[in-house]
């Protein structure tokens, strides 16, 4: 991680994403931004937050584990996304890994700052409200569609989500099947069966390792509705 303490940078985010208004009501802020390497490891689950991170450029993935080693991919974040903001209103450690997938910077404010300094300012309190209840409406959907639909209907739900490009869509779009399998709930075997039969149905066809939809038409039918978003 490499810290900036240059105003003139941190002004510049402030201003790109409209953060100067949420904290109008406070003093100074003593803002970093913190920049991360491609595979850098930016919050590890289990350990204490250490303040709130506002992502300003790159891409993160977050996932999540369990004991036995095993790892949920949840999503991909692109700005402005917010974490350590569960974290810091439930007083919980981290409670998904983040790693920087490209080289990824970040508005930080310390704990500190932000328990003594922003927990009274209604503009930074309404910000946060608005991502918590993001997370919460995508993740719920997600959870819905990965525990009740078919591996069929969920790959189709997930492929016509991310062509229309819906905010959530963009979260979960990736070339890679494995990491497909994991976002949609299933193994990268039971993906691969399931993307061989569409293709033996010719509603989608393999070509080296891109899918490309023949039949969007019978693919919709196929996900009876069902999307990520």
């Amino acid at each position: 991680m490499k810290t900036i303490q240059e105003q003139s940078i941190i002004q510049r985010y402030m201003s790109q994403f409209n953060l100067k208004q949420l904290f109008s009501e406070s003093s100074f802020l003593p803002i970093q931004l913190r920049v991360y390497e491609r595979n850098e490891v930016i919050l590890k689950e289990g350990d204490e937050i250490d303040g709130l991170y506002f992502q300003v450029e790159g891409r993160a993935k977050v996932s999540s584990s369990i004991n036995t080693g095993k790892q949920l991919l949840l999503r991909f974040c692109h700005p402005l996304a917010v974490f350590g903001d569960v974290e810091l209103l439930q007083k919980v450690v981290v409670q998904s890994q983040v790693e920087a997938t490209e080289q990824t910077s970040f508005l930080f404010i310390n704990k500190q700052t932000v328990e003594a300094e922003l927990m009274e300012n209604h503009k930074f309190l309404n910000e946060l409200l608005k991502h918590l209840s993001y997370k919460l409406q995508t993740c719920t959907t997600a959870s819905r569609i990965n525990l009740l639909a078919s591996v069929e209907e969920r790959f189709a739900s997930y492929i016509l989500t991310t062509r229309s490009q819906n905010e959530f869509g963009k979260e979960i779009q990736t070339p890679h099947s494995h990491e497909i399998a994991s976002l949609i709930g299933t193994t990268p075997r039971h993906l691969y069966r399931v993307i061989h039969k569409l293709a033996d149905m010719k509603i989608i066809n393999k070509e080296m390792k891109q899918i490309i939809v023949m039949d969007w038409e019978r693919l919709d039918e196929l996900s009876n509705g069902l999307r990520y978003e």
